[in-house]
């Protein structure tokens, strides 16, 4: 499969309702610190109705900013919104680093910051997915919930959200990185795989990471893992990424 986003879907449109992006604090036990995220609720955001949730997860030299920074996330979105083209959902961009310092400054690849996304699983299933269930209108089953991510996060996606099929329905995984479990680890038992609404695996055709998408895309293929394959030209890139959540944003919580 390979698709690429039409002219103009991450661009700033005129006259279309927007959602709102904000910057909140929540306390984290896995770290023992107050933490950052940023959310995203869509346009139309009300008490009148119970929304999914996406975890949109960054890089490792990245932060709850990243998206934001090259993504524009919330311009792809808000023009999905305008088309008719989304389910009602809010996006939580963390940051993936659990640890106090958590900034992606020095040595990213020093054993603590790689430890600390890793702790980030704790962190997001014990504090922030509690905290957005007690502050925002959301609902808390686990087919109105999704993760995704791009390369070290994307990694991440897999790696947590495979492991509790009880939380996620909804995984994404865009170029994931080596981070990334052996596949057999990942899914070690197919059939549960079953509780899927949707697996979703992409990676840029020039990406020098791509072994690690095409040996789980393999082992899905082998073990008859239902998952969506996407191989689309680029690299280890921010096209690609603003790609992926272009089209995996619209197959999200319809299934």
């Amino acid at each position: 499969m390979r698709t690429t986003a039409p002219d103009g879907y991450d661009r700033y449109r005129e006259n279309i309702a927007r959602g709102n992006v904000e910057v909140v604090e929540y306390f984290s036990g896995a770290v023992g610190t107050p933490r950052k995220t940023r959310i995203y609720t869509p346009p139309g955001y009300s008490g009148n109705q119970m929304y999914n949730v996406l975890y949109l997860l960054h890089g490792i030299g990245g932060d709850e900013n990243e998206w934001f920074n090259h993504g524009q996330p919330h311009i792809i979105l808000d023009n999905l919104y305008a088309d008719n083209k989304l389910a009602p959902m809010i996006v939580v961009l963390p940051n993936g680093r659990a640890m106090p310092d958590d900034r992606p400054v020095g040595d990213i690849f020093a054993p603590e910051k790689i430890q600390a996304f890793e702790r980030f699983e704790f962190d997001l299933l014990h504090d922030l997915i509690p905290f957005i269930e007690s502050n925002y209108l959301v609902s808390t089953d686990q087919g109105s919930r999704a993760i995704a991510g791009l390369s070290m996060g994307g990694g991440q996606s897999l790696n947590i959200g495979l492991k509790h099929l009880d939380r996620f329905a909804w995984i994404g995984a865009f170029s994931p990185a080596p981070n990334t479990k052996a596949p057999e680890q990942l899914v070690p038992n197919p059939q549960a795989a079953a509780l899927l609404r949707l697996l979703w695996l992409s990676c840029g055709d020039q990406d020098n990471l791509k072994h690690i998408s095409e040996r789980t895309h393999a082992y899905l293929a082998e073990h008859g893992v239902p998952h969506i394959w996407v191989e689309e030209s680029g690299g280890h890139d921010w096209p690609v990424w603003k790609n992926d959540l272009y089209y995996f944003s619209q197959l999200l919580f319809k299934v």
